[in-house]
């Protein structure tokens, strides 16, 4: 037990040594002043974290901590007027008042860091779909990587909605339909790999039921200090304690008494200890999860690894890369001592990320159509409509219209054209052919990964018709309603129509046919 102390309290030793060598350069200081700007920053002490809330006010106050004994620096992803004026008391009304506005932060946290890159390129090449251009990427400091989009890439509001107030709600949107459309790109990048994933150090194979994620071994560890008549005894659960824990009475190191292995889901922050029925051993077929990547570390108050901040695990630097070190890029590349000062916050084009806000908010409304007591309530389908006639003679002009090719719009085009020919019940092969000469009529064609991953994520999910003709999704597209279509407000009611009239004019050519018969 003594070795093992001596070695935590050497380690811990090495780290702040390093920290003074360190956050001594004037260059990293800046980097981290800098970015602070508007920000809560909380500094972390070894084994715990400073006051809330906190601000730099000068590049001298890193060092200023560090002599202190902060040892690394954790940001908030939300800009504020004044960090110092948050309170734990403040209701939603009084922060959304206080807030600024928010970065888009995608946190990739993968136990293995070569797909953890794969990962971050799936998500970049994501972005890039959604004509984001300016981005920044850095390395944790242990096995992840951070992607920001700056806030002056968002709009100031959306249909009359000030965005800066839709945190976390907007944030969360636009991370789960990144993840969704990243998805088919990163299963092509890591495909050939999958049968080697059960090698991979750290692979639990044991799945939470409630989130479908895959779970992290963990220990709950019990330590006691025998120093005292009665022993100090306390119980925690950790994934690689080093027995650093000293006791509160003596300052001494404790003994570890007790060691039983467990599970935990970071995601759902739950363990088997207090819920074992809800983790079992089973196979997924979503790859982020099969990975344990967990996109959604967004709420209210989040913090960050800032950037050029030191990882008390690791030693390493939290450094910003550039696209192109990426695939190469190995932890060593963060020694503390070699690092390259950079800019994580890149100058993004005003209301850059407009279409993607859009898109994203599209959607998720797609997924999660609205329960009022109003006919877009009877709008949702689970089963898709039959209809009988030639497919050109029942296709309401706007579709025909679409099918013509767009300039303007074309990832609105494709979700009204998947949602409607779900709707009408076309087979897949079918649907898929329609939209690739779909697309090649456009003026700029869509990626082809892009499609895949709107049909693959559409076809994971019930059907839901296509927007009502009163939405502003065709005058986005350039086209507008018949007074017909207008009248019938969807698509699919157009179609069953014409199916209809087909069948009746059908059904009377029959009879008239039989009648001359008889006679």
């Amino acid at each position: 037990m003594e070795e093992n102390s001596e070695q935590s309290s050497e380690k811990e030793q090495r780290i702040r040594k390093i920290t003074h060598l360190y956050y001594s350069k004037k260059d990293v200081q800046k980097a981290i002043f800098e970015f602070s700007e508007g920000r809560e920053v909380v500094p972390r002490y070894f084994e715990g974290f400073g006051k809330r809330p906190d601000s730099l006010q000068y590049p001298g106050d890193v060092f200023e901590l560090v002599r202190k004994g902060a040892t690394s620096f954790h940001c908030s992803e939300e800009i504020w007027k004044d960090p110092l004026k948050i309170s734990t008391e403040m209701n939603k009304k009084q922060l959304d008042e206080l807030r600024v506005g928010w970065d888009l932060l995608l946190d990739i946290d993968c136990p293995w860091i070569d797909y953890g890159k794969k990962a971050a390129q799936a998500i970049i090449t994501a972005l890039k779909f959604s004509k984001i251009k300016n981005f920044g990427l850095k390395f944790s400091g242990s096995k992840g990587f951070h992607i920001i989009v700056p806030w002056k890439a968002f709009p100031f509001e959306i249909n009359k909605i000030q965005t800066s107030t839709k945190f976390p709600e907007w944030p969360k949107i636009i991370v789960n339909y990144l993840k969704e459309l990243s998805r088919p790109i990163l299963e092509d990048l890591i495909k050939q790999d999958l049968h080697e994933f059960k090698k991979l150090e750290g692979f639990t194979g044991i799945m939470c039921e409630n989130c479908k994620n895959l779970a992290n071994k963990s220990y709950q560890i019990t330590v006691r200090c025998n120093n005292h008549k009665i022993p100090h005894i306390e119980t925690f659960i950790s994934s690689n304690y080093d027995n650093s824990k000293k006791c509160p009475d003596c300052n001494s190191f404790m003994e570890e008494a007790d060691k039983k292995e467990i599970y935990v889901c970071s995601n759902c922050n739950i363990n088997s200890l207090t819920e074992p029925k809800n983790f079992s051993r089973g196979a997924s077929t979503d790859i982020f999860k099969i990975l344990g990547l967990d996109l959604q570390l967004v709420s209210s108050r989040h913090m960050f690894r800032m950037p050029y901040s030191l990882h008390e695990k690791t030693a390493l630097a939290s450094v910003v890369l550039k696209l192109e070190e990426l695939k190469n890029f190995q932890p060593r590349d963060a020694d503390p001592l070699k690092v390259k000062i950079r800019n994580f916050l890149p100058k993004a084009e005003e209301g850059e990320a407009t279409e993607l806000l859009r898109e994203a908010l599209d959607w998720y409304k797609n997924q999660h159509p609205e329960k009022s007591e109003t006919d877009e309530k009877k709008e949702f389908s689970s089963e898709p409509i039959k209809i009988s006639g030639p497919l050109d003679e029942i296709f309401p002009p706007t579709i025909k219209q679409i099918l013509q090719g767009v300039k303007d719009g074309r990832k609105r085009s494709l979700f009204v054209l998947i949602n409607f020919f779900r709707s009408i019940g076309l087979e897949r092969d079918e649907l898929e052919k329609i939209i690739s000469e779909w697309n090649e009529k456009n003026e700029n064609a869509l990626p082809k990964e892009y499609i895949k991953s709107q049909l693959l994520w559409s076809y994971r999910n019930k059907i839901v018709l296509p927007p009502n003709y009163d939405k502003d999704y065709y005058k986005g597209i350039g086209i507008f309603p018949t007074e017909e279509e207008i009248k019938l407000k969807n698509p699919v009611n157009y179609a069953k129509k014409k199916s209809w009239q087909n069948s009746s004019k059908s059904k009377k050519r029959k009879t008239r046919n039989s009648n001359k018969n008889q006679i």
